[in-house]
C-alpha cells in the first residue's frame, strides 16, 4: 500500500501495524502529530489512548501497560523526554517492554521548536540513574519512521527493554511516499506479565532489589542481555566507502545531506564515502573501525556540538584523525559547507 505519509504520522502506522495497542503521551512540538494520529488510529483497532496530564504520568501510564504484556508506546521532543527519564530507568531495571519516539528539537531548557540531535547522550547515554541501556534506533526517512517503529516493538520484547526511535523534527515533519504492509502479527507470549488471571497472580513486576548480591546479581543480567543486543543488533548503511579517503558520519536528516556531499565530491575528484549509524545503541563501532582503516580523515557530521562524535572516536581509537562538524539551534548543514570542510580536512591531509 502505497501512500504520502508525514514521518510523525508514519510512526503511528508503523506502531499500529506492529501490534501497538497502548498510547500514553502528551503533545509537544515537533512530535504533537503521534499523539494526534495516535488518538485517531489506536482506538480504530480495538486499542487505548490516553492523553496524560504530564509527561510523568504518560511515562508511568506506559510502565503499568508494559506490565500486563500490552505492546504500548509513547512520544515526545526534548523537554517532555527529560521529564520521562526517572520512568524509563524504573523500566529498564524492572525488564519492560515499550517503544518511545523522540522527535528531537532545539535545547537545552525549552530551546525552540526546530531539530536537533542534541538528545544523543540523554538517550543513547542513558539520562536516568543507574546501569542501564536503552536500545536506540535513528530513521533518516519517512519510510523508515515506520519500519524502525515496527522494528522496534520486536527489539523490545526480544530484549525486555524500552526501545527509543530517536529522530529530528525535519523527519518527523516531512513528506515523502511510503510503502506499508498488512500483515498477521503475533507478538510473543510473556508469561512473566500480570494479566489478572490465576496463572500470572504471583508475578510481580518491580525494580527493586534491597539485598546488595540480589541486586547485583539482576544488573549482571542486564549487562549480559546488553551484551547479547551488541552482538547481534548493531545495523548500519555505507555508502561509496571502498575507496573513500574521507569518511562521513552522521545520522538522520544529516546523513541524507551527506550522502548529496559524497556525490558532489566525487564529481570533483575527492573520494568521500558516507558511513551511516542506524542503531545509535548498540553503535556499529566494530564496522565503523573496519571502515575508517582504509581511510585518512573521518569526519562527524552532527546537529549538536559533538555528541556522537565521541562515540566515533572511541571505536576508532586514534588510527585516524576524527574532525567534528556541526550546526545548532535548528539549523541542518548544507552539501555547501560539509563539502568546504572535507576541503579542509583533505587540506590537513596534505
Amino acid at each position: 500500500m502505497r501512500q504520502l505519509c508525514k514521518g510523525n504520522v508514519a510512526v503511528v502506522k508503523g506502531a499500529v501495524l506492529a501490534g501497538c495497542r497502548a498510547y500514553y503521551g502528551y503533545p509537544i512540538t515537533p512530535a504533537s502529530e503521534i499523539a494526534e494520529y495516535a488518538a485517531l488510529y489506536i482506538p480504530e483497532v480495538g486499542g487505548t489512548f490516553v492523553q496524560a496530564e504530564s509527561e510523568v504520568a504518560s511515562i508511568n501510564m506506559v510502565y503499568g501497560a508494559a506490565s500486563t504484556g500490552v505492546r504500548v508506546m509513547t512520544a515526545s521532543s526534548g523537554p517532555g523526554l527529560s521529564l520521562m527519564q526517572e520512568g524509563i530507568s524504573y523500566l529498564c531495571g524492572s525488564e519492560l517492554p515499550c517503544v518511545i519516539v523522540d522527535v528531537v528539537r532545539g535545547g537545552p531548557g525549552l530551546g525552540n521548536i526546530a531539530p536537533e540531535q542534541s538528545d544523543y547522550f540523554a538517550m543513547v547515554k542513558g539520562g536516568g540513574h543507574g546501569n542501564y541501556h536503552n536500545l536506540v534506533l535513528a530513521p533518516a526517512s519517512v519510510q523508515e519512521m515506520a519500519d524502525l517503529t515496527m522494528l522496534a516493538f520486536d527489539l523490545a520484547d526480544r530484549y525486555r527493554n524500552p526501545v527509543i526511535v530517536l529522530t529530528d523534527g525535519f523527519v518527523g515533519q516531512m513528506m515523502e511516499p511510503i510503502e506499508l504492509q498488512v500483515s498477521e502479527v503475533n507478538p510473543p507470549e510473556k508469561p512473566w506479565a500480570v494479566k489478572g488471571t490465576p496463572e500470572t497472580q504471583n508475578n510481580l513486576i518491580s525494580s527493586i532489589y534491597l539485598e546488595p548480591d540480589d541486586l547485583e546479581k539482576h544488573e549482571r543480567k542486564l549487562e549480559q542481555k546488553y551484551k547479547l543486543a551488541q552482538m547481534l543488533e548493531t545495523r548500519l548503511e555505507t555508502y561509496m566507502t571502498d575507496d573513500a579517503e574521507i569518511l562521513l558520519v552522521g545520522y538522520g536528516i544529516v546523513s541524507r545531506v551527506l550522502r548529496s556531499a559524497v556525490d558532489e565530491a566525487r564529481a570533483q575528484g575527492l573520494r568521500a564515502g558516507l558511513l551511516r549509524p542506524i542503531t545509535l545503541w548498540p553503535f556499529p563501532s566494530k564496522a565503523l573501525a573496519e571502515t575508517a582503516a582504509r581511510c585518512k580523515t573521518v569526519l562527524t557530521v552532527e546537529m549538536s556540538t559533538g555528541q556522537m562524535v565521541e562515540d566515533v572516536r572511541l571505536a576508532i581509537n586514534g588510527k585516524v584523525p576524527v574532525e567534528l562538524y556541526s550546526r545548532i539551534g535548528g539549523n541542518v548543514p548544507s552539501v555547501e559547507e560539509v563539502h568546504a570542510r572535507m576541503l579542509e580536512c583533505a587540506g590537513a591531509e596534505v
